[in-house]
């Protein structure tokens, strides 16, 4: 990997890049569609935007193809605030496509286009900027990111380097279509979870990491398999936190839903927030589910992300209904 100008970074992320194609009409199908818009995306870029949206330093590694939407993909990060200095172009694959139908409040298929692969799932162990990993005061990668060599034996090398230096997280992420069966999954994604100190995941990312769906087990699961902090996120019905001596527990911030799909990425890059703010755990999960509330009221994933003053605001909106304990907003 050649020398970089970029300075020691906040939050550093490694995984999918690529297009969100959204529809601009909602209730339809693809078939019925007449337009789009056009948007970066790539669960952690996003979060990366979401990163330097609180104004910290924050950068991917990825793959882009040698075409236009690799192109913007990068002139994209670049606009929003996010190093591209360790964006990797593979000529031999496609920046990738996702498309989504918008059916609210709780319906909206995904399609991937990364066919034979994506740029991203090709990274090398040369592609990863070792001393930027080391470095970093958060290091963010996502399971998915495991699905594939050479990409696997890359996440492996990183986190090798990294050496389990706080804060190293996982997004479980379970994707059943990036995966030849749950079990190659269970298996690849089991075995990082020592060397990371913060693992965030929904109730079936739970379960295929560690077999457990029910929240309380299946963030003891996790904190027995080595993490610190353990996060599973239970959709409606709010959010489970717990450490080796602490426990938190908070229900969801109210939203009226136009498009979840970026609210898990929202929540990951307040949860970077937080730790980096040295939060205590109730007001980091609180900022979580608010950023994801926030987002999921809005069209599109990366452009959608809030600031810290409207965050804070909103917070401040529901503090008495959801996180009475958090004062300090």
């Amino acid at each position: 990997m050649t020398a970089s100008t970029t300075p020691p970074l906040d939050v550093l992320t490694i995984g999918r890049c690529g297009i969100d194609v959204y529809p601009l009409q909602t209730g339809v199908g693809l078939e019925d569609v007449e337009t789009f818009g056009k948007f970066l995306g790539g669960s952690p870029t996003n979060v990366a935007v979401a990163a330097a949206r609180y104004r910290h330093r924050s950068a991917v590694i990825t793959g882009v193809g040698d075409d236009p939407f690799g192109r913007f993909v990068c002139r994209e990060m670049r606009q929003l605030g996010v190093y591209d200095d360790y964006v990797v172009t593979k000529p031999d694959f496609n920046t990738p496509l996702t498309f989504c139908e918008i059916f609210p409040p709780n319906n909206f298929p995904l399609y991937f286009y990364r066919e034979p692969s994506a740029p991203d799932l090709e990274l090398t162990v040369d592609d990863i900027p070792m001393d930027a990993v080391r470095n970093a005061q958060i290091f963010w990668i996502t399971g998915t990111g495991l699905s594939k060599d050479p990409s696997r034996q890359a996440h492996h090398a990183a986190l090798a380097a990294r050496a389990r230096k706080p804060f190293t997280i996982v997004d479980l992420d379970y994707r059943a279509n990036f995966w030849q069966d749950e079990a190659e999954a269970h298996r690849h994604v089991s075995e990082i979870l020592p060397q990371v100190t913060v693992a965030i995941g929904n109730r079936e990312e739970c379960r295929v990491a560690v077999g457990e769906t029910e929240p309380e087990r299946a963030a003891d699961a996790l904190l027995e398999a080595g993490v610190e902090i353990a996060i599973v996120k239970q959709g409606l019905h709010g959010t489970l936190a717990k450490t080796r001596d602490e426990r938190v527990e908070l229900p969801v911030t109210p939203a009226t839903t136009l498009n979840g799909l970026g609210a898990g990425d929202a929540f990951g890059g307040a949860v970077c927030h937080g730790l980096l703010s040295g939060w205590s755990l109730e007001k980091t999960i609180y900022a979580a589910s608010t950023a994801g509330a926030i987002v999921c009221a809005r069209l599109e994933c990366s452009t959608a992300m809030p600031t810290e003053p409207e965050l804070l605001a909103e917070m401040r909106t529901y503090r008495d209904e959801i996180a009475p304990n958090v004062k300090d907003l």
